[in-house]
């Protein structure tokens, strides 16, 4: 992933000027190489080492889901709503 799509993402989800590491920046850019992986699979149906890591990113995602929702309701549903997440 460029650098151009990370800062794309990072000013739209932080919560100042200077927020690389909330979750809702995570969870956003974590989807972003999610989608990435997922077309990439599409194409390359043998890649099982990228396979793998996608299945990691989806199950960090999870969690930090999870936590988002455990401690701050609103910004998760607007982090949902925003990404266009089945939950």
């Amino acid at each position: 992933m460029s650098q151009i799509d990370k800062k794309a993402i990072r000013v739209q989800f932080q919560r100042h000027e200077r927020d690389t590491g909330s979750s809702e920046v995570q969870i956003a850019s974590l989807t972003k190489e999610v989608e990435h992986l997922t077309e990439h699979l599409k194409i390359n149906k043998k890649d099982h080492s990228s396979r793998y890591g996608l299945i990691r990113k989806v199950n960090t995602r999870r969690s930090l889901l999870d936590y988002l929702k455990r401690t701050d309701e609103p910004t998760y549903q607007k982090v949902v709503k925003n990404l266009g997440l089945r939950r």
